[in-house]
């Protein structure tokens, strides 16, 4: 299902339980180091020039994020299949629902990867009566923690990290350095990133 099929009372539905919503996901980084752009006269400034890394090393990690804030990383090792996200749930994504709601309801989000639409994926969300916000396919100009990734990636670029335990230590700082108020900004962004995502009909938005 697309965006493009869910009805005015769908949307509603679906905007409704943003303020409650925990939302998971992936992402990877690495150290390669991204493009620089300069201006005339700005080739040897710092913030122009590229780093060198002899062994580039990169690293996937699970984060969640609530209107209230952002959870506890998780460095992943190898793959994602379901098995391995249900632990990632289990020991990541639950404390983070008890960081950010304590024993209040919440709902949680994910996107449609194969590890997270899972048979077994479904049944653990069942057996721990959680539930899943629907979700279009192929949606990641709806996603807001996809901004938050973007935040980490640009802190990234100015930390500079050479060694995997370098890049794992920026991306912690970087993550640790989100704030509740950015978090709640990205979710009260949620009625205009369906709009801006209808009216585009399928087309990249500014989110």
């Amino acid at each position: 299902m697309s965006v493009f099929d869910y009805s005015n009372q769908e949307i509603i539905r679906l905007v409704r339980p943003f303020v409650c919503s925990c939302w998971g996901h992936e992402k990877s980084f690495g150290n390669q180091g991204a493009r620089v752009w300069r201006k005339t006269g700005e080739k040897e400034m710092p913030k122009c020039l590229k780093s060198s890394v002899k062994f580039p090393q990169s690293v996937m990690v699970w984060g969640a994020m609530s209107a209230a804030g952002v959870g506890p990383l998780c460095f992943i090792k190898g793959r994602v299949n379901a098995a391995s996200y249900q632990e990632i749930l289990e020991h990541f994504m639950l404390p983070s629902a008890e960081k950010l709601y304590g024993d209040e309801d919440f709902v949680f989000q994910h996107d449609l990867a194969p590890a997270h639409s899972a048979k077994t994926t479904g049944k653990w969300f069942t057996d721990h009566g959680i539930t899943v916000l629907n979700w279009p396919a192929n949606s990641p100009d709806l996603n807001p923690i996809e901004n938050l990734w973007d935040i980490v990636k640009r802190k990234l670029r100015d930390a500079r990290p050479n060694t995997l335990d370098e890049l794992k230590a920026a991306i912690e700082a970087s993550w640790a350095s989100i704030t509740p108020q950015q978090c709640h900004r990205l979710i009260a962004s949620m009625p205009r990133r369906i709009e801006a995502v209808i009216s585009a009909k399928g087309f990249p938005t500014k989110y």
